[in-house]
């Protein structure tokens, strides 16, 4: 069992790598966005959602860990995004 927790840690810290390189681009749109209205995308949302439901099949995740994982991903991405445009153009003013 030590064994595999230190597995999963180990995983687990290869995940907020991930998750920190993918805020960094979250927040990089958010630069590049010139209007408020299009950080939240409705098509790119379910974009984004069967592409990862399509890996998850090639890959053994189960959908019913997959789906929700990331529609919650999505969402807490879009609130930083939000901020970020706020904060930033907040400043421009």
């Amino acid at each position: 069992m030590t064994q595999l927790r230190a597995e999963i840690d180990r995983i687990d810290t290869a995940l907020v790598r991930l998750l920190s390189e993918r805020q960094r681009y979250i927040e990089r749109a958010a630069e590049i966005k010139s209007d408020r209205n299009v950080v939240r995308d409705e098509a790119r949302i379910e974009d984004v959602i069967g592409k990862v439901l399509s890996e998850a099949r090639k890959a053994g995740l189960s959908a019913g860990i997959a789906e929700p994982v990331w529609r919650t991903l999505v969402e807490c991405s879009i609130a930083l995004e939000m901020k970020a445009y706020d904060k930033r153009n907040q400043r421009s003013r």
